[in-house]
């Protein structure tokens, strides 16, 4: 019977000393995964900062360049625009002028013949 309370006493003691032991490998266990967590979260923060940071420069850039280019396009169109426009002021100039010299020999040819007229000349045929 003493070797059976032996027995006894010995198997619970293991017992009891592997359960303390599982219990301080599981709460390193637990700590070690919070630690990686954390270390994990950082490294993902970190990475998604400078992806927004590569964004916004690529971005900035192209919004330069491309205003950039826009304006050399709109300083060219507005250059094309006066020279037509000033083209197109040249061409009315000498139209109008035109048209004022015939007004001017209508008007005189018109003012001679009524003075004809009033005179009692025969009108040329």
């Amino acid at each position: 019977m003493k070797l059976r309370k032996l027995g006894s006493i010995v198997l619970a003691s293991s017992f009891a000393f592997s359960m303390s032991t599982g219990f301080a490998l599981a709460q390193d266990g637990a700590k070690q995964d919070i630690k990686n967590a954390g270390t994990d979260t950082k490294d993902a923060a970190k990475s998604t900062g400078h992806g927004v940071s590569t964004g916004t420069k690529k971005v900035y850039h192209k919004t330069a360049s491309g205003t950039k280019t826009a304006a050399n396009k709109t300083a060219s169109g507005t250059k094309k625009a006066a020279d037509k426009t000033a083209d197109a002021t040249k061409t009315a100039g000498k139209d109008v002028g035109h048209g004022t010299k015939v007004a001017a020999k209508d008007t005189a040819h018109g003012t001679e013949k009524l003075g004809d007229k009033i005179a009692g000349k025969p009108t040329p045929q």
